[in-house]
């Protein structure tokens, strides 16, 4: 099978360079003149009498974790030298001159200038270690970090560099400067000290001054070129028939080192990755495509087992397996997942975090997922280190697998007829910023045109996955609205608004909302509210806390404004109260359908302030219709209905403007929940002896359902021995804990089918009395409040 252009584009950039990533030196102890303040001169080597005396200085070294400045022994156990304390002079061509050669070996501008920056004075007694790390940027123009380990006589504290596969090993010398230059996104460590003393000094190592790289030959240019052409020429295939083949989007190719947001740049960029990005940068520009950075976040899933486990996750281990996995010949695990199996790859999972324009500046942050046939690298990325791994055992339904995850930095290409949806796609802000931009210049013409290049992903660009990501589309809800205005164009404008929800609607959006209605007529307006609205689904699934909110919080005064707008606002109005009213409808129907009464008390309760919202915009739109609608409606209801009524009228007293009118429907609700009330309270009182309780209908007409039936109905009859086989016991067992009815039933296992038990409680009791006074208070609080010399209550 042929090897694709992006495969061949990799390789060929793979072999373009060599460059290394750490650098060992040695200088002359005359080069070097060390004194620190309070014992004078250091003397080379360092005697360790001398040692012992700068550990009195010292104070323990502390490491940087995320934001976090930690210190902890188990994980860096040195002395620090206070830095204001050391004078570390050079001579002026010996530092020159190691520059020099580090920056050559690092492969880093020959015009650039590179400098040495004194960090700090370490030193290690017997027992003391650096675990391996990574060293973060101190300064935006940080590269890496130069390590000079003065001469003594110690063992052990060797100083270990890793990237990607590859590991350096650097022991210290007792007669010379012992110099080691690396990138800062390298992995190192320093061993534990055996015996003796290691002292070093670090530097930051900065880059400044022309950091441009040759863009390179002009035949390879033109052969990278030629590959860009043919990646953006080639259909995808999908591998669906309804889905049509077309050419990808976008080329991401990895680089080979770790970036930080601050350190990334043009300009910065490391080793092969610098002059692999200025090749690839001019092939772009070659081909007429843009070429910009950005910082990836990958995750690979592989199978794997325990090294101690079957196929199957059980444990086998023999008496001398190897306690620590497999080691090197220094001990040291090889790759970091030497506990592991690891076999097939399964998944890659690649998310650009944050780009940054062709020509620099400042990073952006964002979450765009990209494709496997978008991506390709010179360096595999299991190659890397990662950053954080979890292993999941055996499960059952699946095998054991191994995810890994790594930071890495990439260079994204894309024609430039396609750089908006690439942009967009990344940060639909900035693309409706620019849409809105393109037609109040003018260039409606082109807004619509750039705009309908959205279509393909823009309801995935702004689909909420976090709760950052909701916040993030939250506040481009205004933006959208204003964009939508501008293109001057109704498909065009739906599209844009399609992905938002209806819950991003507010009072503040009075004015662009009630505008796009009258700009685009009725029926586009229904067809987006609809939309919005989740036609067609479950309406109250998954967001039935954040639609009640909603409509409690903000439909009072967001159909207020719209209903005072010019234009169309007034109709859009009912046309939002419409819908309110009926997703409120479909949520109070399916909490009074609950069998059980506790959920269904609860499930009411909880609509009490979105249904006094939705009477309060009908009042302040001058909307009869739904006041109607909602008195039919709940007159239809079981009495159960008062736990939805009694919320309701306590939250009218809470809403802004006088609640209690009469267009409201306030005093309506109130009339039908007293005669509720009152005629539950009318019903005589239990009698102590009368143990009589009804069964819900509905569920079950079954010949057990109607025993059952008959024992709860009998008011003499407390006990009930059944003899029930094992089905019939758990489907009594389910009716009466579904009904939350106040009877015990337990098992008495002897014999022959064994004997359910039914026994009738004293909760009985107690639960109607604590309802009759529950039923009371309300009564009372109704009539006080609902009670004027306007209108009495009529109960």
């Amino acid at each position: 099978m042929a090897t694709v252009a992006r495969d061949r584009l990799a390789r060929m950039l793979r072999g373009d360079t060599e460059t290394a990533f750490c650098v060992e030196l040695t200088a002359s102890t005359d080069e070097l003149a060390l004194e620190v303040e309070g014992i004078g001169p250091v003397t080379f080597p360092v005697p360790p009498a001398q040692a012992r005396t700068l550990l009195g200085l010292g104070q323990p070294a502390r490491f940087g974790r995320g934001e976090e400045t930690l210190t902890d022994p188990g994980v860096r156990d040195t002395w620090e030298i206070p830095k204001d304390l050391v004078r570390a002079r050079w001579d002026d061509d010996a530092l020159n001159g190691i520059l020099t050669a580090a920056k050559d070996e690092l492969g880093l501008p020959i015009a650039a200038e590179l400098t040495a920056d004194l960090h700090s004075l370490l030193v290690y007694e017997p027992g003391q270690f650096f675990l391996a790390h990574q060293d973060s940027e101190k300064d935006d123009s940080m590269i890496g970090t130069l390590v000079v380990t003065l001469p003594s006589s110690h063992t052990g504290g060797e100083l270990v560099v890793r990237h990607l596969d590859e590991r350096t090993v650097h022991r210290g010398s007792t007669a010379e400067l012992s110099l080691v230059a690396f990138y800062a996104d390298c992995r190192h460590e320093v061993r534990e000290v055996r015996s003796g003393y290691r002292i070093a000094l670090t530097y930051n190592l900065l880059l400044r001054g022309d950091t441009d790289l040759p863009e390179g030959d002009e035949g390879a240019v033109a052969e990278l070129a030629d590959f860009l052409r043919e990646h953006f020429s080639t259909p995808v295939p999908t591998h669906r028939p309804a889905v049509a083949e077309h050419p990808p989007n976008r080329l991401v190719y990895l680089l080979d080192h770790e970036y930080t947001p601050r350190a990334l740049g043009w300009s910065a960029l490391k080793g092969a990755d610098a002059a692999r990005a200025s090749l690839l940068r001019a092939a772009s520009t070659r081909a007429g495509y843009e070429a910009v950075l950005a910082l990836a976040e990958v995750k690979t899933t592989h199978s794997a087992f325990d090294a101690d486990d079957d196929e199957y996750g059980y444990r086998q281990r023999s008496w001398d397996d190897d306690e620590n996995g497999e080691n090197d010949e220094d001990g040291e695990d090889v790759d970091g997942t030497a506990d592991y199996d690891i076999q097939e790859l399964i998944d890659v999972d690649i998310t650009l975090t944050h780009w940054t324009g062709p020509h620099g500046g400042q990073l952006e942050a964002t979450s765009l997922s990209v494709g496997a046939d978008e991506v390709c690298a010179s360096a595999p990325t299991d190659d890397l280190e990662p950053y954080a791994t979890e292993y999941e055992g055996y499960m059952g339904n699946w095998g054991n697998t191994l995810d890994r995850w790594y930071h890495r930095a990439a260079v994204v290409v894309w024609p430039r007829e396609q750089a908006f949806a690439n942009r967009a796609e990344t940060s639909p802000a900035w693309a409706l910023d620019t849409l809105t931009e393109m037609a109040l210049a003018g260039d409606v013409s082109g807004a619509r045109a750039a705009a309908a290049t959205l279509e393909p992903f823009w309801d995935g660009a702004l689909r909420a996955r976090s709760p950052r990501d909701k916040d993030r589309i939250s506040a481009t809800f205004g933006v959208a609205l204003r964009t939508a205005d501008a293109v001057a164009d109704a498909p065009a404008a739906a599209m844009l608004l399609r992905p938002f929800r209806v819950e991003s609607l507010t009072a503040d959006d009075v004015t662009s909302f009630g505008r796009l209605a009258s700009r685009y007529g009725q029926q586009w307006t229904v067809g987006l509210l609809r939309t919005w609205a989740g036609a067609g689904e479950s309406t109250w699934a998954g967001r039935g806390p954040e639609r009640r909110q909603w409509v409690a919080d903000s439909l009072p005064g967001l159909c207020a404004g719209l209903h005072a707008a010019p234009g169309a606002g007034a109709t859009t109005a009912q046309l939002l109260l419409d819908l309110a009213w009926r997703w409120l409808s479909e949520a109070i129907g399916i909490a009074v359908r609950s069998s059980s009464p506790r959920l269904r008390d609860r499930g009411l309760d909880d609509l009490g302030r979105p249904l006094a919202a939705v009477l309060t915009a009908a009042a302040a739109t001058g909307t009869a219709s739904i006041r109607a609608a909602v008195a039919a409606y709940l007159r239809q209801q079981p009495d159960a209905i008062t736990a939805l009524e009694m919320p309701a009228l306590r939250a009218a007293t809470d809403l802004p403007g006088d609640g209690l009118r009469g267009e409201a429907g306030f005093g309506d609700l109130a009339t039908d929940c007293a005669a509720r009330l009152s005629a539950r309270l009318a019903l005589p009182r239990r009698t102590s002896i009368d143990w009589s309780i009804t069964l819900p209908t509905g569920g079950c007409a079954c010949d057990l359902c109607d025993t059952l039936r008959a024992f709860l109905a009998d008011p003499d009859q407390r006990t009930l021995e059944w003899p029930l086989a094992k089905g019939g016991r758990q489907h009594v067992h389910s009716r009466i804990d579904t009904a939350e009815l106040p009877v015990s039933h337990v098992t008495r296992r002897l014999g022959r089918p064994y004997t359910l038990i039914l026994h009738k409680t004293d909760t009985l009791f107690t639960d109607e009395a604590a309802a009759r006074a529950s039923d009371q208070a309300d009564l009372e609080w109704l009539t006080e409040s609902f009670t004027s010399a306007h209108r009495p209550l009529r109960a």
